[in-house]
């Protein structure tokens, strides 16, 4: 692949819960579906991407289908290793409620929470069977804010130090060995979305 496309999927109700949602299959919210109509238009209005790829969590995958629907790129299938991270005994929980069972501290214990390398070989294992299926094209790959985050703070060789957005648009260029990040958390296909409520 010369060019990948990392989308975080559209909100979910337990997004606007406050929950930890990790590996746990969450839907989407109705405001999940319409960001994915917007981000599809986008995409149609910016030719040159061959097809899509999502975790097969169903909040990535419905946000996968929509986008494809509405923008006419192909969707390719589903791959589980593109699940977000997993977050242990603390999926499913709200911040109150982890500090309640495990104090404020909560993030120095040991919750069985995947760790970035971990999260990188599924990531890498991925990659090296994309490249081969998809050599020279360039893809969107749908999954999730927490195992973005670390693809491109490894790209990058530093903190990513942004929450990434629902449905934002964040890109890799592939440059030899390394890639690089031309575009970080977009999400002017929002804009009119966000124009809409202010009014």
């Amino acid at each position: 692949m010369k060019t990948i496309g990392l989308v975080r999927h559209g909100t979910t109700e337990w997004n606007l819960a406050g929950r930890m949602q990790g590996q746990m299959d969450t839907p989407l919210a109705e405001a999940g579906r319409v960001q994915a109509r917007l981000l599809g238009r986008r995409l149609a209005s910016e030719p040159g991407w061959d097809g899509i790829i999502a975790s097969d969590l169903s909040r990535a995958a419905e946000t996968a289908q929509i986008v494809a629907a509405a923008s006419g790129i192909p969707l390719i299938g589903t791959d589980a290793r593109l699940r977000e991270r997993s977050f242990g005994q603390i999926e499913g929980t709200t911040r109150e409620e982890r500090i309640a069972r495990f104090g404020a501290s909560w993030r120095e214990l040991d919750l069985g929470v995947e760790s970035d390398e971990q999260l990188l070989s599924r990531w890498d294992s991925f990659l090296g069977d994309a490249e081969k299926s998809h050599a020279g094209r360039r893809i969107l790959i749908v999954t999730h804010g927490g195992y973005i985050a670390p693809i491109v703070q490894r790209a990058l060789g530093r903190i990513l130090e942004e929450n990434l957005d629902n449905t934002s648009l964040t890109v890799l260029d592939r440059d030899g060995e390394r890639w690089n990040v031309p575009l970080i958390n977009c999400t002017e296909h929002l804009r009119e979305l966000e124009l809409s409520q202010q009014g």
